[in-house]
This record gives C-alpha cells, sequence and structure tokens, in this order.
C-alpha cells in the first residue's frame, strides 16, 4: 500500500473524530518519513528556529522543528507548533537568510493561526486535502479527497500565503537578514514549479511544489514585493550575512533524490543487483546460500520448514505450460495464477513422496521475469505443520519484485557539491563532465536561481550533483 493511501486512511479515521494534533501528525509522519540522519543539519535547522522564534509573537512558546528525509521541495507547519523541513528543499537552498526566509515563513503561518484556522474551521474536506499533501507530498492525492470548494481553497491559500510572506520577511528583517533572499527563494521554488510543468505537459497534471500561490513570478508580484519592501524597514544594525560559506560546508555530500541507503532492509532479504530480483523470507527465518541450482534457501528457527529459490531459463509458454512441460510436474492441486509487483507467475500444491515414503505437501511456484523463471519451493519436516506454514510461504513469495534502475544507483547516489567556475565553465558542460543526463541542465540551473537560460560567472560558487 502507498504511503498517501496509508495517510488518507489514517485522516480519514481521525477526521469523524476532529482534527488530528500535532503529536499525532508527527507520529505518522516519521512512520512513513524518517529524520533524516545529519545531528549537525538538524541542530543547525533547531538553531534558526529558534532565532526566528525569539523574534515571533509566540516567543516563549515551545516549538517543534524536524528535518524529514524526503527528497521532495516542501516545508510546512501543522497543530501545535510543528514545523518541518524536507531534506530536498535544503538541496534547492544557496544559503542560510534562504533557509531562514522558508522557516521565517512557516512559523508565521502557527503565529498568525493560520494552521488553527485550516485544522479547525476548515470543512474535514480541506483537512484531509491539506493533511495529505504535506504528509505525502502527493498534490494528486489531496485533488482526489476534495472534489468540491477548490476555487475558495486557493483564494484562501494566497491570502494566507501572504500574510505568511509578510510577518516571515518581518522576522527575517528582526535577526537583520535581507528581506530580499525571500524573493530569491521563492523565485527558485516558482522556477521549479515551471519546469515542472513544462517536463509535464505531456504526461497531464503535476504536483504542486511548496509555495504555489503566484500566477506571476515572484520578482514580478508586486504585492509580494511590496510586503517584502516594508519589512526591510524593521532591520536594525548591521545587516547579517547571507550564511553561504556556512550553508555550503553543512551541505556538501548532502544526499540528491531518493536516500535508499537509509531505507531499513529486512534481515531475511535477498537481494541480487546482478539479477535484479529481491524477496522477503518469513520474519526470522536463516538466509543461506543454496547448493546448485538453488540459489538461495531460507529456514524458519527451529528448522521446521525452509523456502528455496532457484533460477532457470524460461520459455515462451506460460508460468503454469512451464510447470508441468518444463519442469515435468504431473499434477498440482489448487493452482492459481499470481502475479506479485505485475509478474506473470504460478503457484499450487504438491504431493511427493519422502525418503521415509510419507507423503509430504509442498509449496511450488514459478514467476517469470525476463528471460528467466524463478522457481520456490516450501517444505516442511512435519505434514502436520504444512498449513501454517504455507500462509508464510505465500507471503514471502508474493514479496518477489524487481530492483529498479533508481534503487540500484542509490546504493551510490548523487550528492550536492560545491564547485568554482571559471570564464569557459558552462551548465552543458558540466553535465557533460560529471556524466549528468541532458535534461539535468534545467535543473542545475534550478538550482543555482539561474533559470532558464543563465550561465555561471567566472568565481561564482555553482552547486552541481553528482556521484
Amino acid at each position: 500500500m502507498s504511503a498517501s493511501w496509508l495517510v488518507v486512511i489514517l485522516l480519514i479515521s481521525v477526521a469523524s473524530v476532529g482534527a488530528p494534533s500535532g503529536e499525532e501528525i508527527y507520529e505518522e509522519t516519521l512512520k512513513n518519513t524518517p529524520i533524516f540522519n545529519d545531528p549537525e543539519l538538524i541542530a543547525y535547522i533547531n538553531k534558526l528556529g529558534r532565532e526566528i522564534v525569539a523574534v515571533s509573537e509566540m516567543a516563549d512558546e515551545k516549538f517543534t522543528f524536524t528535518l524529514l528525509d524526503s527528497p521532495e521541495l516542501n516545508a510546512f507547519a501543522t497543530a501545535d507548533n510543528y514545523v518541518y523541513v524536507n531534506r530536498g528543499l535544503l538541496n534547492y537552498v544557496s544559503n542560510e537568510a534562504q533557509l531562514a526566509s522558508v522557516i521565517a515563513h512557516e512559523v508565521a503561518h502557527v503565529t498568525c493561526d493560520h494552521v488553527k484556522e485550516r485544522f479547525s474551521k476548515g470543512t474535514s474536506n480541506q483537512v484531509l486535502s491539506t493533511l495529505i499533501y504535506i504528509l505525502s507530498g502527493s498534490g494528486d492525492a489531496a485533488e482526489a479527497a476534495m472534489a468540491y470548494g477548490q476555487a475558495n481553497v486557493r483564494s484562501f491559500g494566497r491570502r494566507q500565503e501572504l500574510e505568511a510572506d509578510e510577518v516571515g520577511a518581518e522576522y527575517m528583517a528582526k535577526l537583520g537578514y535581507d528581506v530580499n533572499e525571500m524573493l530569491s527563494m521563492l523565485s527558485i521554488m516558482k522556477d521549479f514549479e515551471t519546469l515542472q510543468k513544462e517536463q509535464a505537459k505531456s504526461r497531464g497534471a503535476i504536483r504542486p511544489t511548496y509555495h504555489g500561490v503566484f500566477a506571476s513570478h515572484p520578482r514580478n508580484d508586486a504585492r509580494l514585493r511590496a510586503v517584502v519592501s516594508k519589512a526591510s524597514k524593521l532591520t536594525t544594525g548591521a545587516p547579517k550575512s547571507n550564511g553561504a560559506v556556512q550553508y555550503r560546508e553543512l551541505t556538501q555530500d548532502l544526499i540528491w533524490g531518493n536516500n535508499f541507503l537509509a531505507k531499513k532492509t529486512p534481515a531475511g532479504r535477498y537481494s541480487n543487483m546482478r539479477w535484479r530480483v529481491r524477496f522477503d523470507l518469513p520474519e526470522g527465518w536463516t538466509k543461506t546460500a543454496g547448493v546448485a541450482p538453488i540459489v538461495v534457501m531460507g529456514e524458519s528457527p527451529e528448522k521446521k520448514a525452509s523456502l528455496s529459490m532457484t533460477r532457470l531459463g524460461r520459455t515462451a509458454q506460460s508460468p503454469e505450460e512451464y510447470l508441468f512441460n518444463q519442469l515435468k510436474v504431473t499434477e498440482v492441486a489448487e493452482g492459481e495464477n499470481i502475479s506479485p509487483a505485475r509478474l506473470n507467475g504460478f503457484t499450487g500444491k504438491l504431493k511427493e513422496t519422502g525418503e521415509d515414503n510419507k507423503e509430504n505437501t509442498v509449496r511450488v511456484a514459478v514467476i517469470f521475469y525476463k528471460l528467466h523463471a524463478y522457481l520456490f519451493r516450501g517444505e516442511v519436516s512435519n505434514p502436520d505443520d504444512f498449513a501454517n506454514f504455507d500462509k508464510l510461504f505465500m507471503e514471502a513469495i508474493s514479496t518477489f519484485r524487481t530492483i529498479s534502475q533508481a534503487e540500484i544507483d542509490g546504493q551510490q547516489p548523487q550528492k550536492i557539491h560545491y564547485i568554482k567556475a571559471t570564464g569557459n565553465t558552462t551548465f552543458d558542460g558540466l553535465t557533460q563532465y560529471f556524466n549528468l543526463k541532458r535534461s539535468d541542465v534545467a535543473i542545475l540551473r534550478v538550482i543555482n536561481g539561474l533559470y532558464p537560460a543563465g550561465e555561471p560567472k567566472a568565481g561564482q560558487v555553482i552547486k552541481v550533483f553528482k556521484r
């Protein structure tokens, strides 16, 4: 089940008894998206958050700041003063002032009571759509949960977002930051949204981005420029550095995209990157290399049952025909087609006579992937135990999956690096030098604030992602 639908189920259940608390949302968020394991970055974001709260109208209240291990360009605030920043957003930020603008914007949503309004006064559909979006990052899921009233929500959103920008800019000014860094950050977000739209023209609707309420570009939005300019007058004393150097030190080698290295791998998982297949043995089972032709063998803790997998060459026949014609099986009980991960397969029960002349039941399954057939055999030492273990056999067989190229690449993830441009540096040249895709030229421009056609200037520090 996808994270989006897990969120839908959770929120439908809590909607019947009222809006969830900040702690409930926090716990559910971490079930689907863990905290990013970088103590320095976590401390940095908490420090910025505390400084911003200290100059706000809620300086005496507790705020909880969390860095999520999500590749989405997003940040959000929920009930009870919880503020979240996604790791993916940090890939698009260029300095401390820009990050402060995002956190200040989210704190402003809390101090301006936007979160309370959205969670307590909104209809149940509005609450659902908002929470589904912030927890799953899926605008499509939010749209599915909210079939009406979208125009009102958009209007409500514009007012709230502009007010959060205004108040957030005031917090920045009080801390000495250049409030124009907020415009720079919002411009990067708008550029990312524009790029998504261009790339998605042939694929239909796109996922909304973090801010997403400006019809025009932030640099050209008169209302936004007016409130930011107004906030700049609150600056007192010497202006604060934009903190670019420290920010680059903290984000050097920051993971770009999905963080496959952080995903928990079950102890009983068998993976073969060369064959691009994997499956999970039942929890607590021992995994060992098999004796040819068996590839892998799993045994239950008491060695009362085993499940093996063998890799064979396939034919043009169906999995069922393959079982009978190639493997010479004469009779199968309770045979049925299966489709783990949408692959073609067939499973059933065989009756075999053991060395002790006792009849045993064996679970057998064949799954096709590319040019090979993967044969599973589930066996028990005591025939009376088969029914109980057969459930585990079927569950394990159903976990058979192909391994995507993204997961393979993710074993050596792309990371953020900073380089100093020369007079000859171009984004086309950088994609060739770092062996990136041609389409990555546009995203390099976005993360460096030079979209759609800008090029690096000599001496400028440029952000790239590479392995």
